[in-house]
């Protein structure tokens, strides 16, 4: 029987919540700013949405490092946190979090490898990372209403300018405003899988 070959494309996503002055976090990394007056709790922005179409989330140390602190685990998919130095996973998350280091392509292509096509990046740097290079091929910004005057901004420098397609845009009740965007300049991640 003839071998066939299939050519499949990886889709990576960023989903971040910014203060309306475009910080993802305190200079410290806390996050407490997030929850407040506003918004109701039993409603989860999309988020559940978002991660029902996701087969993998990447994120940083620093992040993976902020998300042990949380109460319980939030993730059910694999998570890859990117570092170049040794990383201790905690036993309990060893059969769902791995290490990794590489370019952002790189990475994209080896978990496409494994069928892991649709990624969450998650983490200021690690978003920053992908976006300066092109592999982020869509957007989600939820806007808070809130100043925090400084912290860790969502976006830095970049080579050139990144051009965004609006998708959509939805109020929520407190306040929050949460825009869709695709990259214009993304660039296809694609591999041979046999």
């Amino acid at each position: 029987m003839k071998e066939t070959r299939g050519l499949i494309g990886s889709k990576v996503s960023a989903f971040i919540g910014t203060s309306l002055d475009g910080f993802i976090a305190r200079t410290n990394g806390d996050l407490d700013w997030m929850s407040g007056p506003g918004g109701r709790a039993d409603d989860d922005y999309g988020y559940n949405s978002f991660m029902s179409r996701i087969d993998a989330v990447v994120m940083g140390r620093k992040t993976f490092l902020k998300v042990l602190t949380f109460e319980t685990w939030p993730y059910q998919k694999p998570v890859i946190v990117l570092t170049h130095r040794p990383l201790r996973i905690p036993a309990r998350l060893c059969k769902r979090v791995e290490t990794m280091s590489g370019s952002p392509k790189n990475i994209v292509d080896r978990l496409a490898k494994r069928g892991l096509l649709r990624l969450y990046v998650d983490g200021g740097q690690t978003i920053q990372g992908f976006l300066s290079v092109g592999m982020i091929h869509e957007l989600i910004v939820s806007r808070l209403p809130i100043l925090i005057g400084t912290g860790i901004p969502a976006f830095g420098p970049l080579p050139k300018d990144i051009r965004l397609k609006h998708i959509e845009t939805r109020t929520y009740p407190g306040g929050m405003v949460q825009s869709a965007y695709e990259t214009k300049s993304a660039r296809p991640s694609s591999t041979i899988i046999k």
